[in-house]
């Protein structure tokens, strides 16, 4: 027998409290059980019962910003500036490049798409906190960053109704806009569990105009509908025809039998706040507010009403 004990051990630490369990490869299983669970908890925490959800690109800025203080970002939503010889022109006159001049003259012309999503946010909240629900319904959700998100927030908080932002970690810095309601501040590491909340409590989609990750965001959600895993009518309306048909040309896909004449009918172009709120409130009215109003055809649908939104299996 050994002469000396072993000294007397501290208690473990519990799993839950484990951080380098937590942060392993072991734990990445209840790093995305985090993912739904803990943003399941707030959205009933805050009544919230469904979003519109506004997509578009992180680089436009509001009109007075992109008028006396145009600047390229290095990466989407990062504060982060690009080189001096990819920013537009400060003023578009003297030594500036074409390539300058051309993104100065741009960067006025896109932030008219941020002044548009703020207006259309405001409208679009007014309505919905005019609706008679004990919860809140249609509230205007983004990614949580700068540009078209940080206006479809602004919108929302200026009419005076909560705003979510569903924001990702980046490698490179993408801040949450002042804009959101902080109870409804979300960060995420997995890019499907964000994906996941924007597209299960969202009844409308609205896509301004924006770069890769619009596009994979819109794709995305118009794919869920197309191929019926959305147990829901939802409403997507495409903002500013002009830009997407220049950027996207769907006859070719219809033309070469890629997609269907009737997956046109997915979506709709919209071109002013106040078209794109009528079709919203159309679509929304259409297919959601007026079905409500009959009686559920099943314990379940009672039961999920209005506490979690139905989704297909």
């Amino acid at each position: 027998m050994p002469d000396n004990d072993p000294l007397p051990l501290e208690s473990a630490p519990l799993a839950y409290e484990n951080s380098d369990f937590l942060n392993s490869h072991d734990g990445r299983i209840i790093r995305i059980i985090s993912e739904f669970s803990e943003p399941l908890a707030r959205f009933r925490r805050e009544c919230i019962q469904d979003t519109v959800v506004f997509f578009g690109s992180a680089r436009f800025r509001a009109r007075d910003e992109a008028t006396h203080d145009l600047e390229l970002l290095e990466n989407t939503g990062s504060r982060q500036s690009a080189p001096e010889e990819e920013q537009p022109a400060r003023e578009p006159e003297g030594d500036a490049s074409a390539l300058q001049l051309s993104r100065a003259k741009a960067a006025v012309e896109m932030a008219s798409y941020y002044e548009d999503a703020r207006r259309l946010a405001h409208m679009l909240t007014e309505w919905s906190m005019s609706l008679e629900s004990q919860r809140n319904r249609f509230v205007v959700t983004s990614g949580g960053g700068p540009g078209i998100m940080e206006a479809a927030n602004r919108g929302a908080y200026e009419a005076g109704g909560k705003t979510i932002g569903l924001n990702i970690k980046l490698p490179f810095e993408q801040m949450p806009n002042r804009y959101i309601t902080p109870a409804l501040n979300f960060e995420f590491h997995y890019f499907f569990m964000r994906k996941y909340w924007f597209a299960y409590l969202a009844k409308a989609l609205v896509v301004f105009p924006g770069g890769f990750g619009t596009l994979d965001e819109m794709f995305e959600l118009l794919t869920l509908a197309q191929t019926k895993k959305l147990a829901k009518q939802i409403t997507v309306l495409i903002y500013g025809s002009d830009y997407w048909q220049h950027v996207i040309n769907l006859d070719v896909l219809v033309e070469k039998g890629a997609i269907s004449p009737r997956d046109r009918e997915l979506f709709k172009f919209a071109d002013t706040p106040e078209e794109a709120f009528a079709l919203l409130k159309d679509g929304l009215t259409r297919n959601h507010l007026d079905r409500e109003k009959q009686p559920a055809n099943s314990d379940e649908e009672r039961f999920l009403r209005p506490e979690i939104a139905k989704t297909s299996r």
